[in-house]
Order: C-alpha cells, then structure tokens, then sequence
C-alpha cells in the first residue's frame, strides 16, 4: 500500500544520502583518470588530476608570446638599413658575428640566427683573434667582442637594441631620427631590429653599421588554436617584453586585437 512505498522511498533517499560522499569520490577520480588518458592521446601531459577540473572552469588564459604563440625561431629578413658607406647587408651581417662567440654553441635566439640560420662561411671569422667578450645583459641589451685583426689591430663590435647602441655612437644625433623611423616602421610590421656598431678606436668612437632586421613568425596553429579558446570561451592575452609595436601587430596577426596595455 502507500504506507509501504513511502518507507521504501524514505529508506531509499537515506542509502543514497549515505552512499554519495563515498562514492562521488570514487567516481569523480575513475572520471578525471579516464579524461588524462584522453588527453595523453592528444599530447598533453597531466600532472595533477584536479588540474583538469581547474582547467574546465578556466575562462581566461594569459599565454607568452615567444615560442609560445610564436615559433620562438628567428627569421632574418632582406631589409638592412645600413649607416655607412662601403657597409650592406652581408658585412653587416658578419660584423654581427664577430661580437659573438662563434666558436662555440649559440647562447641564444639571436646568435642562433646571426651563426646557425643567416648561412654564412663563419670560417672567415677566424682570421680574426677574439681579445675579450662581454656577453649579453638585460640591463645592457648589448653584447660586445674586442678583436685584433691579421694586421694586429684591435677593433670593437657591438650589437643590440637599437636604442641603446644609437646612444653610444659619435654622430647618434644626427642619424637618431632616420633611425627611430626606421625602427617604428619595421615594428608596425612585426619585424623586430638589431643595431650593429663599430668603435676602431676610442677618440672616432662608435659608428653605427646597420640594422638587421628579423622575424619570429606565429606558429602554423596559433590561430586556429584562439579561435577554438574562443568558441569556448576562453579568452586569451598575450604576455610580452617585446617593443609595444610590435606586440601590437602580433596580436592584430592572431587575431587579439590591437589593446595593449605598457608598462
């Protein structure tokens, strides 16, 4: 009769009551085991069960840019603004070299470009003897190589940012506009620069070379990657040290817009 089936109701909601804090575990932890099986399938690496859990409430993803949204491999581009008679892209080019270790493996991004990827014959470095380096800084944005040539005289080479190695030269304030030009232009385009200086002696001073301007492409599936964040709705910022330019013009290439917050 009624009676009955309300007691068999009752008694039925207390074994659920009963069971469900035992078993919910059980069943939460079978579920996100089988999900990081999946996605070990499709190349992630899951550490941390509840990691999957956080990630499924997550709704804004901040991601670097460099080797993350990019290839992290840089590209030298044809463009050499160059800022003395006799230099080109080439000798530009290999003056770089020589404010680098290229007797040994590359120390970064940059020299993997200048020594690995540029192609050039760095055997004709080796005519010329490495006196001394300083290698790169944060707080200099410049590396520097003193060198003593076949006639046993002694030269620098410097390379870095642009700004910083215009501020060293003799004549910074009469090339310092082309130059800032220069610059912006090639960031409004995603090319980023590196400035190449030369000092033969301390009373001549630094004399600006050229710019060697270079790329680091987004990666093939960057951007069908944020349009499939986006469907879910996850929205994704970019996080850059780059020059301002030219995290904008990433973020227009991605599809992130152009609303980049400076520091």
């Amino acid at each position: 009769d009624g009676r009955i089936i309300t007691e068999s109701l009752s008694f039925a909601v207390v074994l659920l009551v009963a069971s469900i804090p035992v078993a919910i575990e059980i069943v939460t932890t079978t579920t996100l085991a089988l999900g990081s099986r999946y996605l070990s399938s499709q190349g992630a690496i899951v550490t941390r069960l509840s990691a999957i859990e956080e990630l499924a409430g997550m709704d804004m993803l901040c991601s670097d840019k460099t080797g993350t949204l990019t290839l992290n491999k840089m590209v030298i581009q044809e463009d050499c603004p160059v800022f003395c008679e006799g230099e080109d892209r080439e000798s530009v080019l290999f003056q770089a070299a020589l404010a680098a270790k290229w007797k040994e493996p590359p120390r970064d991004a940059l020299d993997t470009m200048i020594l690995v990827t540029s192609g050039q014959d760095l055997e004709l470095c080796n005519v010329f003897t490495q006196v001394d380096f300083v290698p790169f800084d944060p707080r200099t944005k410049r590396t520097e190589g003193t060198l003593r040539g076949p006639t046993g005289v002694e030269f620098k080479i410097t390379k870095g940012a642009p700004h910083v190695i215009l501020n060293l030269c003799a004549n910074a304030d009469k090339i310092r506009e082309v130059v800032d030009a220069k610059v912006l232009a090639m960031g409004k385009r995603g090319i980023r620069s590196l400035a190449v200086a030369r000092q033969d002696n301390e009373k001549e001073g630094w004399r600006m070379l050229g710019i060697l301007t270079f790329l680091d492409p987004p990666r093939p599936d960057t951007k069908l990657t944020l349009e499939e964040c986006a469907k879910f709705g996850v929205h994704v910022k970019m996080v850059t040290g780059d020059h301002l330019v030219i995290a904008k013009e990433t973020s227009r290439v991605l599809g992130l817009g152009t609303n980049i917050l400076g520091t």
